[in-house]
């Protein structure tokens, strides 16, 4: 190759400081490893804490292999790993830094690109964030999805499953020994959650993004052909570094616009929403709340898989996969935005087939003709906050009552189950101090359990308000991320047992009906009267001084924009 490598900033020379970089690393590498060729960093998200990652050593050395045949020397980056079923109070907490801490890894080292390996919720937004902000040339490979469980001949849902069986308990319908019972069939292998939750809308998203091979997004975890996909990412990482290919050139306008095409079509999760934003955040992209919904509102729901559906995800591959279901919505996507084969999204679409209309509906078919993510807004929300229509009952996408305000997720459990607790079907449950800095770190509570006397009586949806987020197995008519939210003086603060709220998804709206002046004369409630106080140190401190609010994709502050891959000072 004509340029020299970024690497070669370390160890090509004669001087002391090239001697040092080179002979730390000749445990292992030979000399002619030195002579320009591409370092290739494989940031490994694997964690023994982390369930839906553990494999991720085994896609490594895939990966590795692909590296070493295309003439690149490979590289493990143990990065920070995010298991989001394991950590307190919340993995979005850490997501900031675990993107933080990746970007200045692949800054501060002698690397020419990255393959990133990702699969729990957190773990490929973070990585795809330091991706963007240090701009080497990357490639991601999805973790893949667990195979299918099963349960007294009953397919489960992981996720999804697991809310709605936990709700038949407390209902009375289900005894606790069979629920219990259900646990070891639920995660059936290695592998993330199998149901278009957010794991699976994330790797679906990046590749529509144009960050994978095309044709990755979904493979099932025990899949050898993950590790084929692995190996040929690994040969795609040097290629990238000859070709200069940045996640610049790959993530513009026109590749979001593809992202949020392709969350509509899948079904996929309210979380793609945060994190595509602090993505977009990251490169200096102009991206909105507005544009989910102008750009995938009118988007039919074609995959029909859990929450939204009946199926999952091994399911989904079997079918066609994404790339069969982006074919039926073509012509709204933007024919220009490539992927990191350098050639458009779109032309990989051209081989792709539906072998499974069940799972993949036709565009004519659709499991729903317009079922993306909508955007509302009124004096409950001015910033915006969103529902997902595709998992939600129809009869309560416009719908008025009473609100039953909640806190926090304490005072919620506490007096749920109440038999005094003044609430009914009709009601509108309300919960506060859930927000990025008022829990802090935004967790997924937004999905409140329903009251136990209602489940009773056969209810099993209510309408429920926060400035929470939700799982994105879970399901219901659940509106999210309100912002501004409460801990920073949103009007979620104001909201009192009783007041009507006025929820319109057709129409966009979200309303707390109560006058004006009345607003303008109510104290917040105390337990949201002032921001979250900062603590005393750690990250925990630095997160709530400077993360932003959900519309802003809960990112800090000072990290918008990219800063490059530019080290200035040598070490020695």
């Amino acid at each position: 190759m004509n340029r020299p490598t970024r690497s070669q900033q370390w160890y090509a020379g004669t001087d002391r400081n090239a001697y040092i970089h080179r002979a730390w690393m000749r445990r292992g590498l030979p000399a002619d490893a030195f002579d320009g060729r591409p370092h290739i960093a494989i940031a490994n998200t694997a964690s023994d804490l982390t369930p839906c990652n553990v494999h991720l050593d085994e896609v490594a050395r895939a990966v590795k292999d692909g590296v070493f045949a295309a003439g690149g020397v490979p590289l493990n980056l143990p990065v920070v790993s995010l298991g989001e079923t394991q950590v307190k109070p919340t993995a979005m907490l850490w997501r900031n830094l675990a993107a933080m801490a990746a970007e200045e890894m692949l800054r501060a080292n002698p690397i020419d690109g990255v393959v990133l390996l990702g699969g729990c919720d957190k773990t490929i937004p973070s990585l795809l964030m330091a991706a963007a902000s240090v701009d080497l040339p990357a490639v991601v490979v999805p973790g893949g999805p667990m195979l299918t469980g099963h349960f007294r001949g009953t397919a489960l849902g992981c996720g999804t499953d697991v809310w709605r069986l936990s709700e038949e308990v407390r209902a009375g319908t289900l005894s606790e020994e069979a629920f219990l019972e259900s646990e070891s069939a639920t995660y059936r292998s290695r592998g993330h959650c199998n149901t278009m939750g957010t794991a699976s809308t994330m790797a679906c998203v990046t590749e529509a993004l144009g960050m994978t091979i095309p044709g990755v997004a979904g493979i099932p975890a025990p899949d050898s052909r993950l590790l084929e996909r692995a190996h040929a990412s690994g040969r795609l990482a040097v290629d990238l570094v000859h070709a200069d290919r940045r996640p610049s050139a790959v993530l513009t306008r026109g590749s979001f616009h593809n992202a949020i095409v392709a969350l509509a079509a899948i079904g996929g999760s309210t979380n793609a929403v945060v994190h595509l934003l602090a993505i977009a955040g990251r490169l200096g992209v102009e991206l909105s709340l507005d544009d989910f919904d102008a750009i995938g509102a009118d988007v039919p729901l074609l995959v029909d898989l859990q929450p939204a559906g009946r199926h999952l995800m091994d399911d989904f591959h079997r079918a066609g996969g994404l790339l069969a279901a982006l074919r039926e919505v073509r012509d709204l996507l933007d024919p220009a935005a490539i992927t990191v084969t350098g050639r458009p999204l779109v032309d990989h679409l051209d081989a792709a087939e539906v072998w499974d209309r069940e799972v993949i509906r036709a565009r004519g078919e659709p499991l729903r003709a317009a079922a993306g993510i909508a955007v509302l807004r009124g004096n409950l929300a001015p910033d915006g906050a969103v529902v997902k229509p595709a998992a939600a009952s129809p009869h309560l996408l416009r719908h008025t009552g009473p609100a039953v305000v909640f806190d926090s997720i304490e005072d919620l459990h506490a007096r749920l189950d109440d038999e005094d607790l003044a609430v009914d079907e009709n009601s509108v449950l309300v919960l506060r101090g859930c927000g990025p800095r008022g829990y802090p770190g935004m967790p997924e509570v937004g999905n409140m359990p329903l009251p136990a006397k209602l489940l009773a009586r056969g209810v099993r949806d209510m309408v429920r308000i926060s400035d929470a987020r939700m799982s994105g197995t879970a399901y219901g008519t659940v509106v999210l991320h309100v912002a501004p939210e409460a801990a920073v003086g949103g009007a979620l603060a104001l909201v009192r047992d009783g007041d009507l709220i006025e929820i319109d998804v057709p129409g966009r709206r979200l309303n707390l009906l109560v006058p004006a002046g009345e607003l303008a004369r109510r104290e917040p409630a105390p337990a949201a009267r002032a921001a979250y106080a900062a603590p005393a140190r750690g990250w925990e401190r630095l997160y709530v001084q400077h993360v932003m609010q959900a519309d802003k994709g809960a990112d800090l502050d000072f990290l918008v924009g990219s800063s490059g891959d530019r080290v200035a000072r040598e070490s020695h």
